[in-house]
């Protein structure tokens, strides 16, 4: 059975991302490692209590899973991608103000580096946000890339698995005819991928003038939406007036949870 892994470090961040974990891992009878990655010296024998403590309390809601932990030593985004290989991982989900070294006001290099040293998708979760609400809507942003198609299948498993309603965003970043002409023909797939796959879906196109991720967040705030699903690389036309590339300002900047795939991960995808 295949494990969700769970980055955790006993902050209300990390603790929402522990049920929003169990709530998918029951869905998909998926088991769960918690991680807990440990500064060098630390005492264990506080942690492991305290871990089990809180283990114990959410027992009940587990159905026909396991919910397992482990601690490791190093640096979190490493020793977390090291967990999901180890367990042939599905996904990752860390809390945003979670994990030792986030910042209040900047997610910080531990989520960005979870997301690009991991082997799967990582679903991150900004702290303050409402996961008992319904997982409704998923925008799924669609760019000139190859690549940008890629994310389709895993966030149409997370659409069915939720009942979810997938909004396909076709963002048009050039006047080029040719490139737009890209965007229409990757929706048009996409869109017949999802019929084929009795997902729910509508369509949306819009012109980004100034900024890909502004523009898509503007959309996700518009629609209320509970994910936004991401390649973690994208057009980097643009976007030079913030710092970072796509991925990165749409974790410093996004208020909803993002899943964050890689490219490379793709072929392996289940």
């Amino acid at each position: 059975m295949n494990k969700i892994v769970v980055g955790f470090d006993f902050s209300t961040g990390s603790a929402n991302a522990v049920d929003l974990t169990i709530d998918i891992a029951n869905k998909w009878r998926s088991d769960i490692r918690l991680v807990y990655v440990k500064s060098e010296g630390e005492d264990e024998g506080p942690v492991r209590e305290e871990i089990e403590r809180r283990n114990a309390g959410v027992a009940h809601l587990l159905k026909d899973i396991k919910l397992e932990y482990c601690i490791r030593e190093g640096k979190v985004a490493e020793q977390l991608a090291a967990q999901a290989l180890e367990d042939d991982a599905l996904m990752v989900v860390v809390g945003t103000n979670g994990m030792s070294g986030f910042e209040t006001n900047w997610i910080g290099k531990n989520t960005y580096r979870t997301i690009t040293d991991s082997p799967v998708p990582v679903l991150s979760i900004r702290e303050g946000f409402d996961f008992h609400k319904a997982l409704e809507t998923i925008v799924v942003p669609l760019d000139s890339t190859t690549e940008t198609r890629q994310k389709v299948p895993f966030a149409a498993r997370m659409a069915k698995t939720f009942g979810s309603t997938i909004h396909l965003l076709g963002l048009y970043t050039s006047e080029s005819k040719d490139i737009r002409g890209l965007v229409d023909g990757y929706v048009d797939q996409v869109e017949k991928y999802l019929d084929k796959y009795d997902v729910k879906h509508v369509t949306e196109h819009l012109e980004v003038k100034k900024n890909l991720t502004v523009k898509t967040l503007e959309y996700a705030d518009s629609v209320n939406a509970d994910l936004i699903v991401i390649m973690t690389e994208q057009e980097k036309a643009l976007t030079s007036w913030l710092i970072g590339n796509y991925a990165q300002q749409m974790l410093h900047l996004s208020k909803h949870p993002i899943l964050s795939i890689r490219p490379e991960e793709i072929s392996q995808s289940r």
